[in-house]
């Protein structure tokens, strides 16, 4: 199989689908590999590197998109890419469809089958590849928290570890997932005063033993949510329903009662974010303020360090990758965590999160594989 590694186009996005070190693998399996010239530029990686490890560079993505069987990227396709796709042909990417109607329109139309990372499974009922850049963004989430709290960038001018006299700042995390686990590591290990609230009694009785009492948690409620929230410098959102648009678990009226200059973090922004204020920004203008509240909704956080980024992407994306590279569509078929994360086949929805979020009728991934 022709596997493309086009370079990403989304603003600030400097991660790349395949690293020399996956194209490597790529090639140990007898593929061809097809990367765009100044692909992993973000990463220290140049077109020679490519090269040496068995790659051939193409001079443009059109030339990636037209020639390839198997298309890898990062972040979901622009509109200029998806008019590229095409019939029997595989892309294996993020996707997040369920807040973005005007991909899955482009997507559709374009017949192409479209694998998600962020609905792939595991035997442990995980998210594979969606773990490592939830590990980052959850760790990013404090930074970028702590960077906006500070005065001079709209914030209430709180150092979130306080120092000796002082008391430190507070953080909400808003669910106890992978993202939320990242996040507390981190707003503890810089001294603040940490609260993870969830609905899920078993997790916060396994957080309780991670954090051995150094973060407190809370079941999830409107009464808890108002009570944290009220009470935080930063609040971080990590929710996440698999394929689904999150949850507006925030509501405009809730900022009222925040501190004013609080900094709320979204990231589950990429499925459509988990506060009622929150709209997608970028690297290059990432925050904004609403009733004295400031808002960091990034889409794609992780490309903001993307060394570690696209390596512990590539970490977990290149099992799969090999096995849709070396089956095609078989390994789809035989694979039902392959299957969970099949998104959209030859102009058919095939995730129920996704089609009930778009409001389209969801095939069966076996049966549209099969027809």
């Amino acid at each position: 199989m022709r596997v493309g590694c086009p370079r990403e186009i989304k603003n600030h996005e400097y991660r790349v689908g395949l690293t020399p070190g996956s194209v490597r693998e790529y090639v140990a399996h007898g593929h061809e590999v097809l990367v765009e010239t100044g692909a992993g530029s973000g990463i220290g990686a140049d077109d020679n590197a490519y090269r040496s490890a068995g790659a051939k560079v193409a001079k443009t993505a059109q030339e990636v998109f037209t020639k390839s069987d198997m298309i890898v990227k990062v972040k979901e396709p622009q509109p200029s890419e998806w008019v590229q796709l095409r019939d029997n042909q595989i892309l294996y990417t993020y996707l997040h469809l369920a807040p973005d109607p005007e991909q899955t329109k482009g997507l559709l139309a374009s017949g192409v089958t479209a694998v998600a990372y962020e609905t792939v499974t595991d035997e442990r009922g995980g998210l594979p590849l969606l773990a490592p850049m939830s590990e980052v963004a959850g760790r990013l989430s404090i930074q970028a928290g702590a960077t906006a709290l500070q005065k001079a960038n709209g914030g209430r001018g709180v150092l979130l570890g306080g120092v000796p006299g002082v008391l430190p700042g507070k953080v909400a995390v808003i669910g106890g997932g992978v993202v939320g686990l990242h996040a507390a590591k981190m707003a503890a290990g810089l001294g603040a005063e940490v609260t993870i609230i969830d609905r899920s009694i078993p997790r916060l009785r396994q957080l309780d033993d991670i954090f051995n009492g150094r973060v407190r948690t809370r079941y999830s409620t409107v009464e808890a949510l108002e009570e944290e929230c009220f009470a935080a410098d930063v609040i971080v959102g990590a929710v996440l329903i698999p394929g689904a648009a999150a949850p507006k678990l925030v509501t405009r009226e809730m900022l009222s009662g925040m501190k004013k200059g609080a900094v709320m973090v979204d990231v589950a922004i990429d499925q459509g974010g988990c506060f009622e204020t929150s709209h997608a920004t970028t690297h290059a203008d990432p925050t904004y303020e609403v009733d004295g509240v400031i808002h960091y909704c990034v889409a794609n956080m992780p490309g903001a360090v993307p060394v570690t980024s696209a390596h512990a992407l590539n970490n977990a994306t290149l099992h799969y990758g090999l096995q849709l590279a070396d089956r095609g569509i078989n390994a789809i078929m035989d694979d039902h965590h392959l299957r969970n994360g099949l998104n959209v086949h030859k102009g058919k929805i095939t995730n129920r999160a996704v089609a009930e979020a778009l409001g389209y009728e969801m095939s069966e991934p076996k049966a549209a594989l099969a027809a």
